[in-house]
């Protein structure tokens, strides 16, 4: 089982409020834990991406925590930091 399955299973069992609106969140929660997988795979910190961005760490973990409003060019360039490619498909 995945670290992220290991962990929605664990929340769904003490939030009542995280089953209801699981559904309806899941993307936008799994690109966010994505991200910070990505991350820390890459053995950096969110200070680590913030300086590469040019931006403050409270920025990758709005990024990280709230990637519902994320603009695909921030993805982008959030991707290429951890050094990784982004690929997006509609099917």
């Amino acid at each position: 089982m995945s670290d992220l399955k290991k962990y929605i299973n664990k929340r769904k069992k003490r939030d009542l409020e995280f089953v209801e609106n699981h559904d309806s969140g899941y993307k936008e929660f799994k690109i966010g834990v994505m991200l910070k997988q990505a991350r820390e795979k890459a053995g950096l910190t969110q200070e680590d991406i913030a300086k590469r961005l040019h931006t403050k760490k409270s920025a990758i973990s709005r990024i990280e925590n709230h990637a519902e409003d994320i603009r695909l060019s921030t993805l982008e360039k959030f991707v290429q930091a951890v050094g990784k490619e982004l690929k997006v498909s509609v099917r």
